[in-house]
């Protein structure tokens, strides 16, 4: 884990596909918005992946990749929600990340309403159904927001996301946007509160636009 800033609202980065802690970084994300980290206002703590150890992994049995993904979540709800409670005051966290990093961000937040204050996708894929070679469990259905979505009619889950900031960014050339229409339509039919946020201009699925994103959605 990499951590930055001071203090501010704590934000939690998920990488991109199969991608480290220190990507975030490396591709400019944090210099983009370095004046809200040095003065207090945002501080990131920057997660590693296990993705190829579970979606990403077909060298086992789709099972055990999703019993991976779970593992990584508890990891998340036990360990480094705890990390960030500990270092930042603030009563709120918030979760980002772009391409499948965005796909982690979403589910976490899904998840676990009572943790996350805002989620910010850019680039997202939601649909894991990708890496299972045909087969599923629940513990594949609870890892796929598509599909558990629809689904939720638990109050207590629903009124918690609805307090949510959710922010569903994509470019009109991303190979993910249907992806997000899709989510975004789901999250209309249950009654979510969120921001579908689709570029122009010629917008794909490349570090140079989520730099922008990043700029407009946490540099202010």
């Amino acid at each position: 884990m990499l951590v930055f800033g001071h203090s501010g609202k704590p934000l939690i980065v998920f990488p991109t596909s199969m991608g480290r802690f220190f990507d975030y970084e490396n591709r400019g994300m944090i210099d983009v918005v370095r004046r809200r980290y040095d003065n207090g206002l945002l501080q990131a703590f920057c997660v590693d992946s296990v993705d190829a150890e579970s979606w990403y992994n077909k060298g086992v049995h789709p099972a055990q990749r999703a019993e991976r993904q779970v593992a990584y979540d508890r990891y998340l709800v036990d360990e480094v929600v705890p990390f960030v409670r500990a270092r930042n005051g603030s009563t709120e966290v918030g979760v980002t990340g772009c391409s499948f990093g965005g796909y982690h961000s979403v589910n976490f937040a899904m998840r676990h309403p009572e943790l996350v204050s805002d989620c910010v996708s850019m680039g997202g894929a939601f649909d894991i159904h990708q890496f299972l070679d045909g087969y599923y469990d629940d513990n594949c259905y609870y890892n796929c927001p598509p599909d558990y979505l629809p689904n939720l009619n638990d109050g207590w889950f629903l009124d918690r996301i609805r307090r949510m900031r959710i922010v569903l960014a994509t470019g009109e050339t991303d190979i993910c946007l249907g992806e997000n229409l899709r989510l975004a339509g789901i999250m209309n039919a249950k009654g979510l509160p969120h921001w579908l946020d689709v570029w122009g201009d010629g917008a794909g699925h490349d570090w140079p636009w989520w730099e922008r994103m990043t700029q407009k959605y946490f540099g202010r």
